[in-house]
């Protein structure tokens, strides 16, 4: 896994950036009463004189072995849009299926496995992919959608071969609820070697219908080993799980808006549903990829 090259960020929402967010589905509503045992538990187990930052890689540390040990699988739409090429892309809607990888004494009991399939813009609508750690031959199974899918076969590809990186940041490999909290934590221990950083926490804030609490970063230096500017997760109070990150660049001059980097949020977030084989099979007759 490619961490410095590959890392999932997030931003500070509160910058003029965020406000392309698709607003149907993301809301900030602020005077929600919610939890507050959480940051204060962190807080305490992290020391009565720690950083703020020390408390929010003790929350993501406790979200991280929460993950591991109580989600099995889960299942969410995925609004995301990333710079790739140096160009911000539309915002994309994906319904997502996931079931986390699983290790016991040291040997995989249930593989990593993603099924996706595009659900908008409409030159992506119906695409759809499979992967399964281990299956295929270490391949995505995928087919186009929108007017190439109807002349298009479906092709296993290389997770990072170039045809399934087009216009992706990150291979579907690290995808996932699980690997995000990876991510933030080593970003964290990257960014708490600065004295210059920042991080608060803010609450009462909404993800749809999600009342979470947000953790902002900001990284005013820019250093080679920092990825992001400004950075901002808002964790679900019921889950104890990142469900929204976005991520934005240093500004080009001073007083202007920093350019966004990229934006993940899993929307309808459902646990544990049962997921089975089913779901990551690409014979499964609900799904299109041998379709006549």
């Amino acid at each position: 896994m490619s961490i410095a090259r590959r890392d999932f960020l997030t931003a500070f929402l509160g910058s003029a950036a965020a406000t392309c967010v698709a607003r149907s589905v993301l809301a900030e509503q602020p005077g929600l009463v919610e939890p507050v045992h959480r940051v204060a538990s962190a807080a305490a187990s992290a020391g009565p004189n720690a950083p703020p930052l020390d408390v929010a890689l003790r929350i993501a540390q406790e979200g991280l072995a929460q993950c591991r040990e109580h989600v099995v699988d889960y299942t969410a739409t995925l609004v995301k849009r990333e710079r790739v090429d140096g160009t911000v892309g539309e915002h994309e809607y994906m319904f997502v299926k996931v079931r986390n990888r699983k290790v016991s004494n040291g040997q995989v009991t249930q593989p990593l496995s993603v099924y996706l399939t595009y659900l908008r813009p409409a030159s992506v609508k119906g695409r759809e992919v499979i992967y399964v750690e281990g299956k295929n031959d270490g391949n995505i199974i995928a087919h186009e959608g929108g007017f190439k899918g109807r002349f298009l076969p479906t092709m296993p590809l290389p997770p990072t071969g170039m045809l399934a990186m087009r216009g992706q940041r990150y291979p579907i490999t690290e995808i996932g609820i699980e690997n995000l909290i990876v991510k933030l934590i080593e970003r964290g221990n990257t960014a708490r070697q600065h004295a210059d950083v920042t991080c608060t926490f803010r609450k009462n804030a909404k993800v749809k219908d999600r009342v979470c609490t947000v953790l902002e970063v900001m990284q005013p230096t820019a250093h080679p080993e920092l990825e992001f500017y400004q950075a901002q997760v808002f964790i679900d109070d019921e889950f104890n799980l990142p469900i929204r990150y976005i991520a934005y660049d240093w500004p080009k001059k001073n007083g202007q808006a920093p350019d966004v980097i990229e934006e993940y949020n899993y929307v309808d977030l459902k646990l544990n549903v049962g997921l089975t084989d089913a779901d990551f099979d690409p014979r499964n007759p609900q799904y299109a990829f041998y379709s006549k």
